[in-house]
């Protein structure tokens, strides 16, 4: 069982989100979740391109792990209007060491099958994605 989290499957709804919000700029964020039993990642939120980055906090539980990907709108210096996808590794203190591990686990296999990803963070509480964080890796 030890080795059941390098084998975690990736269901087909994660990756074609992800193209939507990538393309289309369907969505502003997706949650993605590890369903232990079915060993596969699933998509458990996504937000509409009108949400927060407040809207995406919140949809991270404050004692689980998450996956998760974000749209960043930003302006640069020479006033541009750009976007970075961040790919966010969500890894609360509080969550329970098995999580921790599977999700750390499956981390990069995962991100291999979202094609775009631009920064990555891994973050264990609020402060370490917060807006300002996201402003300092977009550019």
């Amino acid at each position: 069982m030890a080795n059941a989290a390098s084998g975690m499957a990736v269901h087909d709804d994660c990756k074609l989100k992800f193209l939507e919000l990538k393309a289309k700029r369907t969505y502003r964020y997706i949650v993605f979740k590890i369903e232990e039993k079915q060993k596969q990642v699933i998509v458990e939120k996504v937000g509409e391109p009108t949400e927060s980055y407040e809207d995406f906090a919140k949809s991270l539980p404050a004692e689980e792990c998450r996956y998760a990907v974000y749209d960043f709108d930003f302006v640069t210096e020479e006033n541009c209007q750009k976007s970075r996808i961040f790919f966010i590794a969500w890894s609360p203190d509080t969550a329970r060491v098995r999580s921790k591990m599977i999700y750390a686990s499956s981390k990069d296999r995962f991100k291999r099958e979202l094609d775009g990803i631009q920064v990555e963070l891994q973050a264990t509480d609020p402060t370490e994605m917060g807006l300002d964080v996201f402003k300092s890796r977009a550019n």
